[in-house]
């Protein structure tokens, strides 16, 4: 029996964010892996979709994988944007009892036992963001402990004129 203990689950928000300040928080935090759990891994923000964002982990020799199921569906989504997380929790925790959420959090589950890994999502507060149920999700299995990640938000910049 190993005496380490397993690594600690990361998860980020991208929301008020550049790539490059999520990319710098994630080596800074020698993550290895990015678990996209977005249900839709398009964003309106530069960098954010799906290739963009995996072109640019693995330019900083970090993984990229996406776990669609285990992305909130859109009635969860709009609770959320409506402001009301415990809706999108309730919401969420019926999906998560389909076949194919479950397979794909057991994949997860077996990622983040194998290295450091980070579940990404949009919403900067995880209190607001199901990447925190699937964390936790994860944690009562594995015993992980789970840290979030808060990248420094991008800075409007003033032009002078």
């Amino acid at each position: 029996m190993s005496d380490r203990s397993p690594p600690e689950l990361l998860t980020i928000g991208y929301e008020a964010c550049t790539v490059a300040d999520v990319t710098d928080a994630l080596v800074a935090a020698e993550v290895r892996l990015l678990i996209d759990v977005r249900a839709v891994p398009q964003s309106r923000k530069p960098g954010f979709s799906k290739r963009q964002l995996a072109a640019e982990l693995d330019a900083r020799g970090i993984g990229y994988v996406h776990l669609q199921a285990l992305g909130t569906p859109k009635p969860g989504r709009d609770a959320v944007r409506a402001g009301h997380p415990e809706i999108m929790a309730r919401i969420y925790g019926a999906h998560m009892t389909g076949d194919r959420p479950q397979a794909e959090l057991g994949e997860a589950r077996s990622l983040a036992g194998r290295a450091r890994v980070c579940l990404l999502c949009f919403e900067r507060d995880p209190a607001h963001c199901h990447r925190t149920l699937v964390a936790e999700m994860i944690a009562a299995d594995t015993g992980q402990r789970i840290v979030h990640l808060h990248p420094a938000p991008e800075v409007p910049t003033r032009r002078r004129g």
